[in-house]
């Protein structure tokens, strides 16, 4: 059985900073590409960071380049998103997923490619 379990969520204040963790079991979670997506109050699910199987290969969404960093360990089984200068905008429940792939390169940004998710964790940046 799959499990992708977030944590790491919390409230802080607008240019705090907070980290991401995302466990992995049930799968060899180095043939996975992992992506980070966040889903804010009334708006659609949007790509945030994603990385391919060796971590040799990440992509960022505009909105958060140069702010977050998309990490991996494969000894431990767990994807990071380390995000830093926080915005009021980047509120919203993020979630984690994992995609099976065959190329170590591949990363992955499209949500529909994803075969497995977690229960996502929350995020608050005040103002």
């Amino acid at each position: 059985q799959v499990q992708v379990v977030e944590s790491g969520g919390g409230l802080v204040q607008a240019g705090g900073s907070l980290r991401l963790s995302c466990a992995a079991s049930g799968l060899t979670f180095s043939l996975y590409a992992m992506g980070w997506f966040r889903q804010a109050p009334g708006k659609e699910r949007e790509f945030v960071a994603a990385i391919s199987r060796t971590g040799m290969t990440t992509y960022y969404a505009d909105p958060v380049k140069g702010r977050f960093t998309i990490s991996r360990d494969n000894a431990k089984n767990t994807v990071f998103l380390q995000m830093n200068s926080l915005e009021p905008e980047d509120t919203a429940a993020y979630y984690c997923a994992a995609a099976y792939v065959s190329m170590i390169t591949t990363i992955i940004k499209n949500d529909n490619q994803y075969d497995y998710w977690g229960q996502g964790t929350q995020v608050t940046v005040s103002s």
